[in-house]
């Protein structure tokens, strides 16, 4: 069974936790090419697909022809809305695009497990005690890390619900991300070198996805 640390709100270790297996004991078959969809399907949801130019028949301006076809020894005119002159249409640029992607659930919820389960294995995740912040302090916040995990490296705090007072006193804190227990993805859990997880945010985890 995988225990890991548990620490108070000072930063204190006061004992060990016993992880649930049914999150942090997962297998698969193929884990790597799991993960790679998933994450894949993640980081395009992530696109707005909203860029957008002007063509030759959108930009402004006359469509007459600006000076005659031959005897000026230039080169064939086109109008002023031409990709070749300034203030023109532009040739095959971008429009809006839709790069949404779909993966079934039961696909998420294991990738999920399979990133949790690396954490676990490289003994990245600790356990904190329920946070409680009455506004937000980024101070004790600062403390709190600086005992838990020093080193400069990316950090994720899984918390229960929407507490802005902890939001708030997390979000100064270089290197430092907060989300909630209930949404979280693979792709942040393998973007971060140090998991931190709410006793709150563990039971929760259990509820939606054990």
């Amino acid at each position: 069974m995988l225990k890991i640390n548990k620490y108070s709100v000072k930063g204190e270790e006061i004992g060990k936790v016993t992880l649930p297996k049914s999150l942090f004991a997962v297998e698969s078959k193929k884990p790597d090419v799991l993960l790679y969809e998933v994450i894949k399907m993640y980081l395009s949801n992530q696109r707005q697909g909203t860029s957008s130019v002007l063509t030759r028949s959108e930009a402004h301006g006359s469509g007459r022809k600006l000076f005659r076809q031959k005897g000026t020894g230039n080169a064939r005119p086109g109008n002023l809305r031409t990709p070749i002159r300034v203030g023109g249409g532009r040739a095959f640029g971008p429009k809006p695009k839709n790069w949404t992607k779909h993966i079934p659930k039961k696909k998420k919820r294991l990738a999920l497990k399979l990133a949790l389960t690396q954490k676990a294995n490289e003994k990245q995740v600790v356990i904190l005690e329920s946070l409680k912040f009455d506004k937000p302090n980024t101070k004790t916040a600062r403390e709190l890390l600086d005992k838990i995990a020093p080193e400069k490296s990316k950090k994720l705090l899984l918390i229960d619900g929407n507490n802005k007072a902890i939001i708030k006193s997390f979000s100064n804190l270089p290197y430092v991300k907060t989300d909630k227990a209930d949404s979280i993805y693979a792709y942040e859990i393998l973007n971060c070198n140090f998991l931190m997880i709410t006793e709150d945010a563990l039971q929760r985890m259990k509820e939606v996805f054990a």
